[in-house]
């Protein structure tokens, strides 16, 4: 027993001093940080709540500006928030690989494009990028518009005013617009809707519950616990809402005898639009209709691969959005003179279109896109990136090695008081062309930036704007809850930990 215990104590001993007083471990210990205990390093810090491991990881960036180092066991990680650092890191082409946390997304997202590197990543983000072109994203117009009008009537059917907390309330509309445009699906069954979104949320939440405890980090172990069995029970209903969406979209190829599929191919374009209505509904060629034409006629994706994007596609185009419209319709409640410009400039653009909205008003939507970018700068949708570097990094203000864990924290790079004076100010001026000519181009990447930036930048701003001026034309915003009593948990996506309340009132018109 004696010499199992000494040669236990031994490996022990021997696996701190690899870990810390490597090359890679000593040129990170020079950096700024908390300290680290023996073995374990920084990970007591984060075995906490959700709200804890937020506040902690601001604190740490706040303390230790512009860049700091943690260590979680023999994982070693760099905290960036200076745009410097940022440009250094996003504009490379060298470093696009995810971080280890994205791997506990692979049982559920496999590697689609939020999670592939390397020459898988070029080739899918090669096939997607026509799907998001600009003359594309207009076709979706009416849907964005139809989506707008159904929130609209939703509100307005629970009475004279009401209040409404607004995560619950977005997602519902956000993810039926993702699941009719890129996806071609229309979602009928709000049993379906509501089964998906509670396990989408339940199972992040054991996702990162499980990140920071490394004794849950083998899935056979996982699996033993009673956590291991929810997961896969969460995983089970957002892969069934996937696959019955695929099914059905290739089902109505089969009975079209793949006519827009052939288009897609001989063309090249998706500028495509069918007429032909499959119960009552304009058919559009949608993302996933891209992926079955490669899969098709140019073997270029299988099933697996089919379903990695399409849930991907699913989980990104909806929550983000959902999180940034609760955070414009908040800003604009709580800001009155900035919401009364905003709803003016909606005003004017819409007279005399009975309310309609096309291609031509959404442009001339300017004041209130300052007012969602601001809304992005205070409240980025994906408030952090994590990069994994596999070769030597030089940044601005330190030297990376590789093998570190780099995570961007774009929360705090856009409230930095050396680039936005006076940053928790709600201020869509700063946003004035004039004001932006100068700026970093790396002080502000809410959609991240460089070669991966998102894909869905446009049409996330599209839909945007869309849905908040409907809101604008119909109603009065009141805030119940203030920004700054919320709290905000740890999550993929900027999650606030407490409700969002706004009061609706109809416009007396």
């Amino acid at each position: 027993m004696f010499l199992f215990l000494l040669s236990i104590a031994i490996g022990l001993i021997f696996y701190h001093f690899k870990t810390q007083y490597s090359r890679r471990g000593r040129i990170l210990n020079k950096l700024p940080g908390p300290p680290c205990l023996p073995l374990i390093g920084n990970l007591h810090l984060f075995m906490n709540s959700s709200t804890k491991i937020w506040n902690t990881v601001r604190q740490i960036n706040k303390k230790f500006y512009p860049v700091s180092r943690i260590w979680v066991l023999h994982h070693s990680v760099v905290y960036l928030s200076h745009p410097d650092d940022a440009e250094c890191l996003l504009s490379s082409m060298k470093h696009i690989e995810k971080s280890r946390l994205y791997e506990f997304l692979h049982p559920w997202l496999k590697t689609g494009l939020l999670t592939s590197a390397g020459k898988k990543w070029q080739h899918r983000r090669k096939m997607l990028t026509p799907a998001f072109h600009f003359n594309v994203l207009h076709q979706f117009l009416d849907i964005f518009v139809e989506q707008g009008n159904n929130l609209v009537e939703n509100l307005k059917s629970l009475g004279d005013e009401t209040v409404q907390e607004l995560v619950p309330l977005f997602t519902k509309y956000t993810l039926n617009t993702i699941c009719e445009t890129a996806m071609g699906t229309v979602l009928h069954e709000a049993d379906i809707q509501n089964s998906y979104r509670s396990a989408l949320n339940k199972l992040v939440e054991l996702m990162l519950y499980r990140a920071f405890r490394p004794w849950l980090h083998n899935k056979w172990i996982f699996r033993l616990f009673s956590d291991g069995e929810k997961y896969d029970k969460y995983l089970s209903v957002l892969h069934n809402f996937s696959s019955k969406i695929i099914k059905e979209r290739k089902e109505y190829h089969e009975k079209t005898e793949n006519k827009y599929l052939k288009s897609i191919i001989a063309t090249d374009s998706d500028l495509i639009y069918s007429n032909d209505e499959i119960k009552g509904q304009k058919k559009r060629m949608a993302m996933l209709d891209h992926l079955i034409a490669a899969q098709k006629f140019g073997q270029q994706i299988d099933d697996e691969g089919i379903r990695e994007e399409v849930d991907t596609f699913i989980f990104e185009g909806h929550d983000t959005t959902a999180m940034a419209m609760c955070f414009a319709v908040l800003m604009l409640a709580e800001n009155k003179d900035v919401q009364d410009r905003a709803r003016k400039e909606v005003d004017d653009v819409l007279e005399g279109k009975n309310r309609k909205i096309s291609s031509a008003e959404v442009q001339n939507f300017n004041y209130l896109e300052q007012c969602i970018r601001e809304t992005l700068r205070l409240y980025p949708s994906v408030p952090f990136i994590a990069r994994k570097v596999n070769e030597d990094l030089q940044l601005k203000h330190c030297f990376v090695p590789a093998g570190t864990i780099v995570d961007l924290h774009i929360f705090d790079l856009h409230r930095n008081p050396e680039f936005w004076p006076n940053p928790e100010k709600f201020d869509p001026d700063r946003f004035l062309p004039e004001k932006m000519l100068n700026r970093h181009p790396f002080s502000y990447v809410p959609f991240s930036g460089g070669p991966r930036n998102c894909i869905g930048q446009r049409f996330a701003m599209l839909e945007l704007k869309t849905l908040v001026a409907h809101l604008l034309h119909n109603f009065i915003l009141e805030p119940i809850d203030h920004s700054r009593d919320i709290k905000f948990s740890v999550d993929l996506v900027i999650r606030p930990a407490t409700p969002i309340r706004v009061k609706f009132t109809p416009r007396i018109k």
